[in-house]
């Protein structure tokens, strides 16, 4: 069915894992796409400075430095989309992000719909083997060190040949 409502209405579905992914992005995205590109960006910058930047802790910039540090390729998997996402990857310093990719029309602009494999539940693990494999790498050549905030994430970890869950 489709959305109507708004984020609160779609969370029980998110949480009982029987949300449309693909409805859900039309949805979410739908505002972003009637502002244009310009207006949309302004309010991403203002969300990024209202919002994100207030939120991001001290601790968890020096845990990811930390791994950087110690030579660990530090990425952000996320069902989120690419246009929230992206700036935030960049404000933490995490160069490496798979989001939810959108796809864009011939004028470049999103067109509502998601690009590729959604990167959500087992669409994570899609999404990771693609990652690791254009590096040369599978899941029993990496070790890994696991964060996450969802149940939805843990098809990831179940992959790994070492995870921790904090």
């Amino acid at each position: 069915p489709a959305l109507t409502g708004g984020h609160a209405e779609v969370c029980p579905d998110y949480r009982a894992g029987t949300l449309d992914v693909h409805d859900y992005v039309r949805f979410a995205i739908d505002a972003v796409r009637q502002r244009g590109p310009q207006a949309a960006a302004a309010a991403h910058a203002q969300f990024m400075r209202e919002v994100v930047q207030p939120a991001i802790r001290p601790e968890a910039l020096a845990l990811l430095r930390q791994h950087q540090d110690a030579g660990d390729m530090v990425a952000i998997v996320t069902a989120t989309n690419e246009f929230v996402t992206a700036p935030i990857a960049q404000a933490l310093g995490v160069p490496e992000l798979l989001a939810m990719q959108l796809e864009r029309g011939s004028d470049g602009w999103f067109t509502g719909a998601i690009a590729g494999t959604p990167s959500m539940r087992g669409g994570k693990v899609t999404r990771m083997q693609a990652w690791l494999a254009a590096r040369g790498w599978d899941w029993s050549s990496v070790e890994s060190t696991f964060y996450s905030d969802s149940l939805n994430d843990l098809p990831i970890p179940k992959r790994m040949r070492w995870a921790a869950r904090r």
